[in-house]
């Protein structure tokens, strides 16, 4: 299966359609009293621990699915739960965080097969109307022997989010879109980088080699458009469109913020889904 199936289409799948309105109307009071952000993860965390609770904060008539594998509605998802495997699904919640009426997670999933994800919910009077995500395979650990997920996870300086995410986009758009690498420097602290991506090592010079490396392998990254940057303090997650390799890909690239500078930075890379192939209208971006 090309892509990881959402966890929402699991967890709504999970209670019969005839019951939906009333499991939420039933646990509205409930679901007000937690923030965007532990409902995202009270969610995902269901797919493993079954609490079927969960499906409380998800609006039962007004959702958009923009995983491009999953049909629209419940019925849709009738024929993914067919191939579950035998011992269920996992999904542990590495970091959390909310932007507006966005909510984040960064999350380690068995989920046909081990991957990382970023799932992106988005709340209208406290309900989840809309869900993007983005997933990589699990690798091992990169040259510099980090993972996908490990490294800070502790949200801090939440009075410079608005800075902090001007700086990612600026970066974006400047180095990734634009192509004007000279300008690297501004947005690090000398070479110091923790890099998490599976084929780079630490540092900006680590950075500098992967790409040189790819660009002698005839393997080319070409950022073309940045959909949206949320974040929350130290954290910030840009969704960005591109190509890998010649291929349709979706760049999600979650930075951490120190000092006014880029610290840290994790990433999934997706092939987006030929339109022949998909199963909704939404589009992968569209936010």
């Amino acid at each position: 299966m090309k892509q990881i199936i959402t966890t929402v289409a699991l967890v709504l799948i999970m209670t019969a359609c005839d019951s939906q309105n009333n499991t939420n109307l039933d646990n509205m009071e409930t679901t007000t009293a937690l923030s965007n952000k532990d409902k995202a993860v009270a969610l995902i965390s269901s797919l493993e621990t079954g609490d079927q609770s969960a499906i409380a904060h998800i609006n039962p008539t007004n959702y958009t699915q923009h995983n491009l594998a999953v049909a629209e509605g419940l019925k849709g998802f009738g024929e993914v739960l067919q191939h579950a495997p035998e011992g269920g699904f996992k999904a542990n919640v590495v970091r959390a965080f909310q932007d507006g009426d966005y909510a984040i997670t960064h999350t380690e999933y068995d989920f046909f097969g081990p991957k990382v994800g970023f799932d992106i919910f988005k709340f209208e009077n406290g309900l989840i109307t809309e869900h993007w995500d983005n997933f990589s395979d699990l690798a091992a650990a990169n040259p510099s022997g980090r993972t996908q997920t490990d490294g800070i996870v502790t949200i801090t300086d939440l009075d410079k989010t608005e800075q902090n995410k001007a700086l990612v986009k600026d970066f974006v758009n400047t180095v990734l879109i634009n192509g004007e690498f000279d300008k690297m420097p501004n947005y690090f602290d000398g070479d110091a980088y923790i890099q998490h991506n599976t084929m780079i090592a630490d540092g900006v010079s680590g950075l500098a080699k992967a790409l040189e490396d790819m660009a002698k392998q005839g393997i080319t990254m070409v950022f073309t458009k940045n959909h949206i940057v949320l974040g929350e303090g130290n954290f910030v997650l840009s969704v960005s469109e591109g190509t890998f390799a010649g291929n349709p890909t979706s760049f999600y690239d979650l930075f951490r913020i120190e000092n006014g500078k880029i610290a840290e930075h994790w990433d999934t890379i997706e092939t987006i889904l030929p339109e022949e192939d998909r199963k909704n209208d939404n589009g992968k971006f569209n936010f």
